[in-house]
């Protein structure tokens, strides 16, 4: 391969990963500001957080780690 295919391949390559850096810090941003509208209208957004993160697992991860959990509080009497 030529040297100066290669550099050119690698520029686009590395163009492309700071465009989408920046992409990534923008919809970062528009998340934050979600966050700070929810708060603002009353909502808890730590429990919010949480229920993101559980929609993103499935049926079986979520009962799994409840099963876990339960047990893990019986253990300490906390349940």
């Amino acid at each position: 391969m030529d040297n100066s295919i290669a550099a050119d391949q690698l520029k686009a390559i590395i163009e492309r990963i700071e465009r989408l850096e920046e992409e990534k810090k923008a919809l970062s941003e528009d998340i934050k500001d979600v966050y700070g509208e929810a708060k603002g209208n009353g909502f808890d957004t730590k429990i919010i957080r949480k229920i993101v993160a559980l929609r993103k697992k499935d049926h079986a991860e979520r009962k799994e780690e409840e099963a876990i959990m339960e047990l893990y509080l019986e253990a300490l009497g906390m349940a």
